[in-house]
């Protein structure tokens, strides 16, 4: 034991006073056990970390929002169905131009090459020429409405987008890459229900 007056080491169980000061000698608790003073006892609660100046515990970190694959890219796809719509249209009557250009082989009134051998009336296929400008016309008002309908969320903008698609995996390129990417998005099956989930039905 220790005197709790001087802090010398008492021998003995029985010693009631210190030899040393003279002080009365108080058993601590657990000291018949061999534990020291104040030692935790087994099973105890443990108290909590001193909390230092400036401490502060880490905040939790923030959930992760996961974003579903329709919400997240139905923006831009709309916008590019927009954007391709024009691309038709413009692509469409410039290709036209040139092509009536080189049948009656002349720019305006101006002959460029030799004499058209075809007559006045040009050749056989050149009234096809309006059939293909109404088609192509027609696929980009289309196209526009379907980048239409997927930023407006109308609930037939995803049937009708799919459709649009697989017509337009037959244009290289730019159609090929905007049909894969449009079918991508929304043919599977669970991209149908999140879709229906964030249409607009009003």
């Amino acid at each position: 034991m220790v005197c709790q007056a001087c802090g010398n080491e008492v021998t003995g169980p029985e010693v009631r006073f210190c030899p040393h000061c003279g002080a009365q000698i108080v058993a601590q608790p657990g000291a018949q056990f061999g534990t020291q003073p104040g030692a935790p006892q087994p099973g105890a609660p443990q108290p909590p970390p001193p909390q230092y100046a400036g401490y502060q515990p880490y905040p939790p970190y923030p959930p992760v929002v996961v974003v579903p694959r329709v919400q997240r890219h139905l923006q831009t796809l709309g916008t590019l169905w927009c954007v391709y719509g024009v691309y038709r249209l413009f692509s469409g009557f410039i290709g036209m131009f040139f092509l009536r250009a080189f049948a009656w082989r002349r720019w305006g009134d101006w002959n460029v090459g030799p004499w058209n051998n075809w007559g006045l009336h040009g050749p056989p296929w050149l009234p096809i020429l309006p059939v293909i400008a109404a088609i192509t016309a027609v696929m980009a008002a289309l196209a526009l409405f379907v980048g239409f309908s997927l930023l407006r969320r109308k609930p037939w903008g995803r049937t009708l987008a799919i459709v649009l698609a697989i017509l337009a995996l037959f244009r290289p390129i730019v159609g090929t890459a905007l049909g894969i990417y449009t079918l991508w998005v929304l043919a599977p099956g669970a991209s149908g229900m999140e879709y229906d989930s964030i249409a607009d039905h009003s």
